[in-house]
């Protein structure tokens, strides 16, 4: 089954726990602390791999955990951290992290790798909590948590050239004569229910991709038909080559279809129509297929490569033809650096890492930083002084009170709520 295109959910191994222990060893008085950190979460990384063809592996697999970092221990001893969860996908594949649309990785080549969800870090020892002022602190942190995501992995097939055009204008039938693709070819439309590739040799010996995609209809971009759920394919070849069936054996009339297929390249992503488009006349071994051709010669004004995919005739001029579009065109990354995750925005203002609403008497507290802080501190110990002192710093008691947040009032933070006091 070809699958390409799923949604999953994914998320990083959290880190290991800090120890809180103390060192009491006969005739080592005053010992002072002992705890060791804790291990590394696991992160989860896809990597690609040339015997993969298809995102099936991913369509039955919806949710990906990683394992936690193991928990630091007495004497100092810290937690081992987890071995990371590789996943091969094919080359080709797009990773987007749905919540904020930016993509993560684009993996085009042979063993290309990335890390889609990174692990947390280990908690901290109450060892690594040791000042001058507190040579014996008497808490540790809890692991950091690991990222969790939902990503849409999407596979674009990598070829040189994409076949594109009606159904049953023959794309199938031509890719079977240039390659060793053996696509399903039948009397009926849609026959081509899946993108078929072949490695192409032109007379002249150089070599190229070419992928048969499944026929295009009125409104394709829009999910008519098979839809856009192929369109995609098409965005990485570097040629086009439109075959049109110059016939008219379907009752079509070439020049018709010729517009219809431009208009939904176009729709899709205008970008397309940028790219060198060779038109394939098929069928000229058929009846009313030269007044057809002349017809559109006549209107177009354009070169037109004349072929029979029965009978093998002009294939080998139309290969000639490809490849060389192909030498005069450079390979160019798919997307633009704005849509990377990885891509920086200066900010000119800083934006602050909490945001605070009121729910009839209780203040809620959000915020990524203060989230994360909350999960990594043990509340029974003296991890919670360090909470309240590490809010302040952040601001938040301040703000509580410009909102009128007094003493006693309550303070949410996730699931658990405090009473505020100055």
């Amino acid at each position: 089954m070809f699958v390409d295109e799923v949604i999953i959910k994914v998320k990083a191994g959290n880190g290991g726990d800090g120890c809180t222990a103390f060192r009491r060893e006969k005739f080592i008085p005053d010992g002072g602390p002992f705890g060791g950190n804790g291990g590394r979460g696991a992160s989860i990384i896809f990597k690609t791999d040339l015997g993969l063809k298809t995102l099936l592996d991913l369509r039955y697999n919806k949710l990906i955990k990683a394992p936690k970092g193991a928990n630091g221990m007495g004497k100092n001893k810290n937690g081992r951290g987890a071995q990371d969860v590789v996943i091969k996908v094919p080359v080709g594949t797009t990773v987007t992290d749905m919540d904020t649309g930016l993509i993560i990785a684009d993996l085009t080549k042979k063993d290309d790798s990335v890390i889609v969800a990174k692990g947390g870090r280990g908690g901290r020892g109450n060892t690594a909590f040791a000042t001058p002022s507190n040579p014996a602190p008497n808490f540790s942190e809890k692991g950091e948590p690991g990222e969790e995501k939902t990503l849409k992995v999407e596979l674009r097939l990598l070829a040189d050239v994409g076949f594109v055009g009606m159904p049953s204008v023959g794309k199938s039938t031509i890719l079977s004569k240039i390659s060793r693709s053996k696509p399903k070819i039948a009397a009926y439309h849609f026959t081509t229910l899946n993108p078929n590739l072949g490695v192409v040799r032109t007379i002249d010996g150089r070599t190229f991709v070419a992928a048969d995609l499944p026929g295009l209809i009125k409104g394709a971009s829009l999910g008519e038909g098979l839809g856009d759920k192929f369109l995609k394919h098409i965005e990485r070849t570097r040629v086009i080559a439109h075959v049109l069936d110059m016939s008219g054996l379907e009752g079509r009339d070439p020049l018709e279809d010729y517009e219809v297929i431009n208009k939904e390249l176009y729709d899709f992503d205008p970008k397309l129509m940028k790219k060198p488009q060779v038109i394939i006349a098929n069928k000229m071994d058929l009846e009313g297929a030269y007044e057809n051709l002349q017809r559109f010669k006549d209107k177009y004004k354009k070169e037109v490569f004349e072929v029979s995919a029965i009978t093998n005739k002009g294939l080998d001029e139309v290969l000639v033809k490809i490849a060389d579009e192909l030498d005069n065109i450079k390979e160019e990354p798919l997307f633009d650096e704005e849509n990377f995750e990885s891509h920086v925005l200066y900010k000119f203002k800083k934006e602050k890492p909490f945001t605070i609403t009121r729910d009839n008497d209780i203040y809620v507290v959000k915020g990524k930083e203060v989230e994360k802080l909350f999960k990594m501190t043990k509340f029974t110990d003296e991890g919670a002084v360090r909470f309240a002192r590490k809010l302040r710093g952040m601001g938040i008691d301040e703000e509580l009170i410009k909102m009128g947040c007094k003493n006693g009032d309550k303070v949410q933070i996730m699931d658990m709520i405090f009473e505020f006091k100055e």
